[in-house]
């Protein structure tokens, strides 16, 4: 037997096949690109539809948002994301901002938290995470239903010392041998509260998705004004604008709005 023919024949044949098989794969990537697409805008939508359903609003939640950037203070996220409006006949009604727990025990607890324009919570949903499964996976709604207990609280039904689990004096139970998990998600959605009230006239605006820029001379409830005392970041320079808005330029102003806030609901 000629080895060398036989070595090229070989060679020639696995060349062939291999071409044969990346157009299998392009073409079934291709024809199934859009279904795969439809699938996931579906599956976000029912997330989006379990926090403010269909008769709540009249617009399509996916397709009115709004830029979350990174670091955003309060929400915590580590990566950019976004925000979703629920309008009826073209008023707001309410908000979906992602936010973070970073604390969570085995790392971040990625969520959903939906505000209604009264200030109270409309639901809130983990999307992902990494916890303890059978102890602080309750988190999750297909685990528990410990997370609906959220619905129609808001920063005064409890006020500020009840926002934490029970263990630690608080109204929310937390999970039998974990309380780090609940106590986490139960500070992140209070933070979340904290940025919808700080920021009331921008989230909720009528006309534009985008929220306008600010001119620098933050005031109470307008963007800026976001850092809680127990808010932390990477470095000063990470205290990000928040949604493309300026820091404010006076740091006692803007600490004496957060004490003032704080007081309010502790009182």
């Amino acid at each position: 037997m000629n080895t060398p023919v036989a070595m090229t024949r070989n060679a020639v044949l696995l060349g062939a096949f291999a071409a044969l098989t990346a157009a299998l794969i392009a073409w079934t990537w291709l024809s199934t690109e859009e279904d795969i697409a439809q699938a996931v805008r579906a599956a976000e939508a029912r997330q989006l539809l379990e926090i403010f359903p269909e008769a709540s609003h009249d617009n399509v939640l996916l397709d009115d948002t709004f830029p979350v950037p990174a670091r955003t203070p309060l929400l915590d996220n580590r990566e950019d994301r976004r925000g979703y409006r629920a309008r009826k006949d073209d008023a707001v009604v309410g908000i979906i901002l992602p936010a973070t727990a970073r604390d969570g025990y085995s790392g971040d607890i990625r969520m959903l938290v939906g505000v209604r324009s009264n200030g109270q919570l409309a639901g809130v949903r983990v999307i992902s995470h990494r916890e303890t499964p059978g102890l602080g996976d309750a988190i999750d709604l297909k685990k528990s239903p410990w997370v609906l207990a959220f619905t129609d609280k808001s920063l005064t039904d409890p006020l500020a010392d009840a926002w934490a689990v029970k263990k630690d004096g608080g109204e929310f139970d937390q999970f039998t041998g974990a309380t780090i998990t609940p106590r986490a998600v139960v500070t992140a959605t209070r933070k979340v509260l904290e940025y919808v009230e700080l920021n009331q006239a921008t989230l909720f605006i009528t006309a534009e998705n985008k929220l306008p820029a600010n001119d620098g001379n933050a005031e109470e409830g307008k963007p800026g004004n976001t850092e809680s005392t127990n808010a932390s970041f990477d470095s000063d320079d990470n205290r990000a604008d928040l949604l493309n808005t300026a820091e404010p330029a006076d740091s006692a102003e803007f600490a004496g709005t957060l004490s003032t806030v704080t007081e309010q609901h502790r009182s």
